[in-house]
């Protein structure tokens, strides 16, 4: 890659971790692939959830981000939120169908390693159910 598209990929990494949520939404609809991934593997979505900004998890979410996706050291966006006990991010990430279990270390033995009872209880509700349209 060319010091211009480094540069540029620098930059959506640092929108992710400072929770640009229109700038990111921006860059998006004008093709920014959502599951662009860092030199230590992590996406915008591990970024955002770890640096606890649940509007940006949100934007990226709704452009269909992976939340199975586990950087370097094997963890994933939810398992940071866990770690962050960020409550609206890891309730948006399980709707999204983000897997309590998926990681090493996962969320659930993230929440369970640092004692964070609110997070366990919320890995542990029943996974949200889309709506379906009317007639299904």
């Amino acid at each position: 890659m060319d010091a211009e598209t480094i540069a540029f990929a620098h930059r959506m990494f640092d929108l992710a971790r400072s929770g640009d949520a229109g700038e990111l939404a921006a860059q998006l609809a004008h093709g920014l692939p959502v599951n662009l991934t860092n030199d230590k593997g992590d996406t915008l979505l591990i970024l955002a959830a770890y640096h606890n900004h649940a509007a940006a998890v949100t934007v990226l979410l709704a452009h269909d981000a992976d939340t199975g996706r586990v950087n370097d050291r094997g963890q994933t966006a939810l398992a940071a939120a866990v770690f962050r006990k960020n409550t609206a991010t890891v309730t948006a990430l399980l709707a999204a169908g983000a897997n309590p279990d998926g990681g090493n270390p996962s969320a659930r033995e993230t929440a369970a390693y640092f004692n964070l009872p609110d997070m366990t209880a919320l890995l542990d509700r029943p996974a949200p159910v889309p709506p379906q349209p009317p007639g299904q």
